[in-house]
């Protein structure tokens, strides 16, 4: 996906510097595709390709970004710290066959990934070293649920533990000694990272990209063996599920029936999303959720010769497929 043109004389001659790449990573919910979008969408003169990693067996996260084209590479049913690594590599291969097309990448991974292995890539992979720059790992945070992924998840630790920028989200969820006690435990995993708060993700673009924030010695000092390592697993009673119907959405029934679900539910559903074909509407609908906190809207007319499905994943524990796919039926129109 493209940003906007750049101004004359904004960037170095195609190719006569290493690509710089920023991570983007978070755990569910927390908030990095509002972040990219605001990338995105912002007129800083300058073009990003983007890499979007999900964790499920259908992608929605391509429809969640804004203006997504050609310049999206979305890579699904594989978390981008494990076995879509391979696809890493090949797909930023590729870009550098477009090296004149873009000023930088960004990689926003699933929310259950561990930035390390992805930072790795772009040391012990050869011919992606020799052409591009890790120039950052950007952390989103929940400030709100925070505290609890951090007593459940080991991998909302490890986001923090490696990010060079936390973009402490979400802010005004909180209270003011809540907020307070949330920073002083980021500070307890990461000394070394610029904190910034916001709302919605909020803040200047210049705080997140070029920042030249990575520092291999750094990390080496506090992970000896960070080139070398390989291990890497995530909690194994959080799964996905994903359910596609083709009739379109009664509204006012699919708001009855999440709305009890995430009330039952939510605090096992670490996070909801979904595009939406509601029944006389031109419009794609955007759903998210992330535990009982909701949210959606209208983000833009069904592309030419896009199938008018309804999509929605559910990520968390204690899934039951069955009876969410009932559910889900359930909010059909007609």
């Amino acid at each position: 996906m493209m940003a906007e043109p750049a101004a004359p004389g904004s960037a170095s001659a195609p190719g006569s510097l290493p690509v710089p790449v920023t991570v983007l990573t978070g755990y569910l919910g927390a908030g990095k595709t509002t972040l990219l979008n605001r990338i995105l969408t912002e007129r800083h003169g300058r073009r990003y390709a983007v890499v979007i990693n999900e964790f499920g067996e259908l992608g929605v996260d391509n429809d969640l970004v804004v203006e997504s084209d050609e310049e999206v590479f979305e890579m699904n049913n594989g978390c981008i710290c494990c076995t879509v690594r391979g696809d890493l590599i090949r797909i930023v291969g590729g870009l550098m066959k477009r090296r004149d097309k873009f000023d930088g990448i960004i990689i926003e991974t699933t929310g259950l990934a561990n930035p390390a292995p992805v930072a790795q890539t772009f040391f012990v992979d050869e011919g992606v070293r020799q052409k591009t720059r890790l120039d950052a790992i950007v952390t989103v945070v929940d400030a709100k649920h925070l505290p609890g992924r951090l007593e459940d998840s080991h991998e909302a630790a490890d986001q923090i533990a490696f990010a060079d920028v936390i973009v402490l989200n979400k802010t005004d969820l909180v209270s003011a000694e809540e907020l307070e006690a949330v920073e002083e435990r980021i500070r307890g995993i990461n000394r070394f990272a610029r904190i910034h708060r916001t709302e919605r993700a909020a803040l200047p673009i210049t705080d997140v990209l070029d920042q030249s924030a990575f520092d291999l010695d750094r990390v080496l000092a506090e992970v000896p063996d960070f080139l070398t390592e390989d291990a890497h697993e995530h909690n194994d009673d959080v799964t996905s599920v994903s359910f596609e119907l083709e009739k379109p959405i009664d509204p006012e029934r699919f708001n009855a029936w999440i709305s009890v679900l995430l009330a039952e539910k939510g605090q096992d559903l670490l996070r909801t999303k979904g595009i939406l074909s509601h029944a006389g509407e031109d419009r794609r609908f955007a759903f998210q959720a992330v535990h009982m906190i909701a949210d959606g809207g209208f983000i833009g007319p069904w592309r030419e010769g896009e199938p008018r499905t309804s999509r929605l994943v559910f990520i968390g524990r204690n899934l039951n497929r069955p009876q969410l796919r009932r559910g889900f039926e359930s909010c059909q129109a007609g």
